[in-house]
């Protein structure tokens, strides 16, 4: 095998790798996103369900 093309096989691999992460890193932000976004309208939900839930706590002594 001459250097060239084994340059040129690396830089593919190469290549090939980067394009992987970037996609994961691209779906990790995504599902970090969806998260958030699910996680506030379960907030949101609440609040229109029990707006006054927590709001007052009695105490007696």
């Amino acid at each position: 095998m001459d250097i060239a093309a084994l340059s040129t096989a690396l830089a593919q691999q190469d290549l090939g790798t980067a394009v992987g992460v970037a996609v994961a890193k691209l779906t990790m932000d995504t599902a970090e996103q969806n998260g958030a976004n699910l996680a506030e309208s379960l907030k949101q939900m609440e609040l229109s369900v029990n707006p006054n839930l927590g709001s007052n706590i009695d105490i007696r002594l």
